[in-house]
């Protein structure tokens, strides 16, 4: 598949059709949003808007989450309509997310990933005290609470445990890397997450390791396309992996939701 053709595929599974665990799937004439069922923040992950209705429809978005009394995200991507979406949305009183690039690749059984024998002490992590460990090591790391994450986490490992794989990386009972994966329902999708490793313990080929294990059980389940939100440090690893980049992502906080 081209570039053109993987975005139109990822677009329509995973934001026009996306259905998120724990949320409620909402489409109007003008967004496709997610409302969580447990008082988390929702997202707006799709939007039909044009120069003349945009300022207009967020307006509508606001005050239909402020009812919810949800905080929200509005994700955008940079192939999204009109161009200038996400200025509009900072005008708006949005707070914007560093830009992130959405990577892309499709596994063959002749993947060297499928290949990867390396070997490192890591495991699969199903119960809550590996799912807390994930929680301090992203603390420890990004200098903030993730513990609505580890809640949300071990939810979703709870009630559908054959959609979301995490693994981690141990050096002497420490959690030193960890990564995660939901197979994402009714797509050909996989998508990654995390993808953390302490400082000291970088430049072993943990990130690559995860990778390999993830992109494993994706195509054992039969998803054979992975894709994440990379950071600029992320981003080159992927690459060399295989991946490409279709463009760019950004995570549009309400205002409610400002540090």
């Amino acid at each position: 598949m081209n570039k053109n053709e993987l975005i139109s595929l990822f677009h329509k599974e995973l934001r026009l059709e996306a259905q998120t665990q724990s949320y409620l799937r909402e489409e109007t004439e003008h967004v496709v949003r997610h409302i969580s069922q447990f008082g988390e923040s929702g997202f707006i992950v799709a939007s039909n808007v044009n120069e003349d209705n945009v300022r207009t429809i967020i307006k509508q978005e606001l005050n239909y989450f402020s009812d919810l009394g949800q905080d929200f995200e509005w994700k955008v991507y940079s192939y999204d309509k009109p161009d200038s979406l996400k200025d509009i949305l900072e005008q708006e009183g949005f707070s914007v997310d560093a830009a992130e690039a959405l990577m892309v690749m499709k596994l063959d059984e002749q993947h060297h990933l499928l290949k990867n024998n390396q070997h490192f002490d890591f495991k699969e992590i199903t119960d809550e005290k590996g799912i807390q460990d994930i929680v301090n090591l992203e603390d420890a790391i990004w200098n903030e609470s993730h513990a609505e994450l580890g809640k949300r986490l071990w939810r979703d490992k709870q009630n559908n445990p054959e959609a979301l794989y995490l693994y981690g990386i141990y050096e002497d009972d420490t959690l030193v890397s960890a990564a995660w994966m939901y197979i994402e329902v009714n797509s050909s999708f996989a998508s990654l997450w995390g993808g953390s490793t302490l400082p000291m313990y970088r430049g072993k080929g943990y990130y690559t390791a995860l990778l390999a294990a993830r992109a494993k059980k994706a195509f054992e389940k039969g998803h054979p396309f992975l894709t994440v939100d990379a950071s600029p440090m992320s981003r080159p690893i992927l690459e060399k992996c295989g991946f490409i980049c279709l463009a760019y992502s950004y995570g549009c906080q309400s205002p409610s939701n400002k540090l």
